[in-house]
């Protein structure tokens, strides 16, 4: 492999506390050739300074401090910030790796050798979590995690969590841009990449777990926790933006049906159309307008996104009528072959909605 794609590409690590094993892999990534290496001190407390030193000591290698700490999100803005202010001129892309040695020298080369290609993308070191030497709550979580990712965002992605990854210099601002202060920021890049529709490529990479994995700082419950969060958040969010305009068009049908048009021939099959009509209307509205504003937070033309959502609402109806018969052709009940069929439309709606009526200006071009 040449070596100018390791001179062209920066190293950047986040630190929280670390163990001599972090001067050592700084050593080896630039006897692998690596020219510039920046690594972010997230808090260390005063005894991990001289380690932090010793690392500074090396050529072509900046050590940037938090006081306090601030997280691996806020870590990593730190180092982009100043890689955006010192070295975008001079370099090709960006490799963040983890301060354990768990990213092996071999790997980061791989990755910036795919950033010398000049693709737009986001590159992901996958490791396999099949291998017998992972722990099984690695597995579990990582394979989960992988799993519901590709069920709302529509992308199987291996290794969701990897902290290796590389992208082109030119996305450096949209990665400080990304919300998220901790573990759960990585994630947070990962959706925004999704919708800013961004390819995330990810890139087999030898799988290392030393001694279970006890130097990460990864709290099991907390951070997990915040991770599931980001993942779920508008998700969540849409389910009750759905809930919200259930009870909306319910209470508007009754409101008409039952008080507005009580003078009326009582509930003839006329009133009840237009009750329903009614209600339904404006119980869409608002499910447009909650969902543009709370759930995606759309920001490009409402006109535009309300023709797409009027589009897909007509779709759904008429998958939900086309699935609900054909289910029925097999003998199913009605009953559970609309239920069967609008759980299904449910979570496509979610996905068209997120890629396709809610695309706002993050469509990548």
């Amino acid at each position: 492999m040449e070596k100018h794609a390791a001179q062209d590409a920066v190293i950047l690590i986040p630190s929280l506390e670390p163990d001599d094993r972090l001067p050592a892999y700084i050593r080896r990534l630039k006897e692998g050739g690596f020219a510039r290496i920046v690594v972010v001190d997230d808090g260390s407390s005063e005894s991990y300074q001289p380690i932090f030193r010793e690392i500074e000591s090396v050529d072509d290698t900046t050590v940037l401090h938090h006081e306090v700490n601030k997280g691996k999100g806020i870590a990593l803005k730190t180092g982009y910030k100043w890689i955006m202010e010192n070295l975008a001129e001079e370099i090709s892309g960006v490799i963040t790796a983890d301060a354990d040695g768990q990213h092996t020298v071999e790997d980061c080369l791989m990755l910036a050798e795919k950033l010398e290609g000049g693709e737009r993308a986001l590159y992901l070191g996958s490791r396999d979590f099949n291998q017998e030497n992972i722990p099984p709550k690695s597995r579990f979580g990582n394979k989960m995690t992988s799993f519901v990712f590709k069920l709302l965002y529509g992308q199987y992605l291996p290794d969701t969590q990897t902290g290796l990854r590389a992208f082109r210099k030119e996305d450096l601002q949209f990665m400080i841009d990304v919300e998220g202060a901790r573990f759960e920021y990585e994630m947070k890049v990962l959706i925004a990449c999704s919708r800013a529709r961004i390819p995330i490529i990810p890139v087999p990479i030898e799988t290392i777990y030393e001694n279970e994995n006890e130097g990460t700082h990864f709290h099991p419950i907390r951070d997990s926790f915040r991770i599931y969060k980001v993942i779920l958040g508008s998700f969540f969010k849409f389910m009750a933006s759905s809930l919200t305009c259930v009870a909306i068009d319910q209470g508007i049908f009754n409101l008409l049906n039952l008080a507005v048009f009580a003078n009326g021939t009582a509930k003839s099959g006329k009133i009840i159309l237009i009750s329903t009509v009614i209600a339904r209307v404006i119980s869409a509205c608002v499910n447009f307008l909650l969902n543009r504003k709370l759930v995606f937070k759309d920001k490009g033309q409402a006109g535009k996104a309300f023709l797409r959502y009027v589009v897909l609402s007509v779709a759904i109806m008429l998958a939900s009528a086309g699935g609900t018969w054909l289910l029925g052709m097999t003998g199913m009940s009605s009953t559970v072959a609309k239920l069967i069929t609008d759980t299904l439309l449910y979570f496509a709606s979610y996905r068209f909605q997120e890629r396709w009526v809610f695309r706002g200006d993050e469509q990548h071009e």
